[in-house]
C-alpha cells in the first residue's frame, strides 16, 4: 500500500487510542499542532499516538516531538538501533507495555533479532549491554555500564529520558496496546508488522539534526541536563521543550503539588511504591482540599504512571481540569520525573 494512502489511515486509527481527552484529528490542526503533525508523519512514518495525545496542550505536542526527533531520529552518532534498544529497556523497565511493543517493532524493522550478538555501533558494546545500561535504576545488574563512546552520550541519555517521559503520559493517555477501542488483541501482530514496515521507510530517509528546533522559543539548558551539552541540536531541544513543561507547570500545577512531588524524588532510584495507592493518598493528606486532585495524580504520573485510573482523572475533572490542564499536569510530572531519572544513568568516562 504506498505511504500515502496508509500514513493518514494508520494516523486516523491511532488517534481513536487517545482516552481522557479529545484528541485533535488531523483535518482539523491548525497552527503549530498542524506543523508539528505534519513532521511527525514526515519523519517518523506516522502520525505517533504517544505524541498526538499532547495535542490539547500545542506546547506541550511541539515539547515532545522536539524531544523524539532530536535524540531517537535525527542523525548523529549513536545508531538507531542503539537508540531503540535503550527506548526498549526504558519502555519495559517502566511497565510501558504500549512503549515497548513499538519500540521492539522498531529493533525488528531495523533488522536486529538477537540482542546479545546485535552490535550497537559502541565501540565493542552489544544492544543487551546497552539495555542493561538503560533500565531503569532499580534493575539494573551491578556490572552496568555506560559501554558507548563519549559522543553519543547526548543521544543516548536523551533517549532514555525521552522515554521516562513518554511512557509516563503513555500509560495515562493510551491503552496497553496500540490498537483501537474494541479491536481484539488478535490483530496486534499484523498491526505492528504494518507500523514497522511505516517506520522502516521512514528511518530509511535523511533526517538532519536541528530541524525541529523552530517550533519552540530559545532556552537556556538546565544544569541537570548538562550531559546533553555535547550536543548542540539536543541541547537545545531539551532546552527549549523543558522551558515549555516548566512554563505549563507553572500554570497548571499548583506550587504546593510540584513542590510535593520534587521533594519526593530526592532519593528516589526508580523502585515501585507498592501495588496500591496508599502511598499516595497519605502523601496528598498534607495539602490544601482543592489541590489533593491535581496532587494525587501528578505524584501517580511521577511515581506509578500504570496506577492512574478513571477515577484519578474524574476527580481532577471535578476539581475544574480542563483537556489543556490535565496534559500539561501529566507532562510536568512526568518531565519531573524523567529528568531526576536522567540524573543517575552512569555516564562514559
Amino acid at each position: 500500500m504506498p505511504v500515502s494512502v496508509l500514513q493518514p489511515v494508520l494516523g486516523a486509527l491511532g488517534l481513536t487510542q487517545i482516552r481522557y481527552v479529545a484528541p485533535v484529528r488531523r483535518r482539523r490542526a491548525n497552527g503549530l499542532v498542524a506543523q508539528v503533525y505534519g513532521q511527525v508523519e514526515r519523519d517518523f512514518g506516522v502520525l505517533a499516538p504517544p505524541v498526538a495525545l499532547h495535542a490539547p496542550a500545542p506546547e506541550m505536542l511541539a515539547a515532545a516531538w522536539m524531544l523524539m526527533r532530536e535524540t531517537l531520529i535525527a542523525a548523529g552518532h549513536a545508531p538507531r538501533a542503539s537508540k531503540e534498544a535503550v527506548a526498549t529497556a526504558v519502555s519495559l523497565g517502566n511497565s510501558c507495555p504500549y512503549c515497548a511493543s513499538i519500540h521492539n517493532t522498531a529493533l525488528g524493522a531495523l533488522g536486529v533479532r538477537d540482542l546479545d550478538r546485535a552490535p550497537g555501533g559502541t565501540g565493542g558494546a552489544n544492544l543487551a549491554e546497552l539495555m542493561d545500561w538503560a533500565a531503569p535504576t532499580e534493575r539494573q545488574s551491578p556490572a552496568a555500564r555506560a559501554a558507548f563512546p563519549a559522543e553519543q552520550t547526548a543521544e543516548l541519555v536523551g533517549v532514555a529520558v525521552l522515554l521516562h517521559y513518554l511512557n509516563r503520559v503513555v500509560n495515562v493517555f493510551l491503552r496497553d496496546v496500540p490498537l483501537p477501542p474494541g479491536m481484539p488483541e488478535l490483530a496486534l501482530s499484523p498491526v505492528l508488522r504494518v507500523l514497522g514496515w511505516a517506520m522502516r521507510g521512514a528511518a530509511r530517509r535523511s533526517h538532519p539534526a536541528g530541524r525541529s528546533l523552530d517550533l519552540l522559543p530559545a532556552a537556556s539548558l538546565p544544569v541537570d541536563l548538562s550531559w546533553a551539552g555535547g550536543n548542540p541540536a539536543v541541547a537545545q531541544a531539551f532546552g527549549r521543550a523543558c522551558d515549555a513543561i516548566d512554563e505549563a507547570g507553572r500554570r497548571s500545577v499548583p506550587e504546593s503539588v510540584r513542590d510535593l512531588v520534587l521533594v519526593n524524588l530526592v532519593d528516589w532510584h526508580g523502585s515501585p511504591r507498592g501495588i496500591s495507592r496508599a502511598w499516595v493518598e497519605q502523601l496528598v493528606e498534607g495539602l490544601p482540599g482543592d489541590h489533593r486532585a491535581a496532587g494525587r495524580l501528578a505524584l501517580l504520573v511521577a511515581f506509578a504512571s500504570y496506577q492512574v485510573d478513571p477515577g484519578v482523572v474524574a476527580s481532577c475533572r471535578s476539581a475544574g481540569a480542563d483537556d489543556l490542564v490535565l496534559v500539561e499536569t501529566c507532562s510536568w510530572a512526568a518531565m519531573a520525573a524523567a529528568r531526576w531519572l536522567g540524573g543517575l544513568l552512569p555516564l562514559p568516562q
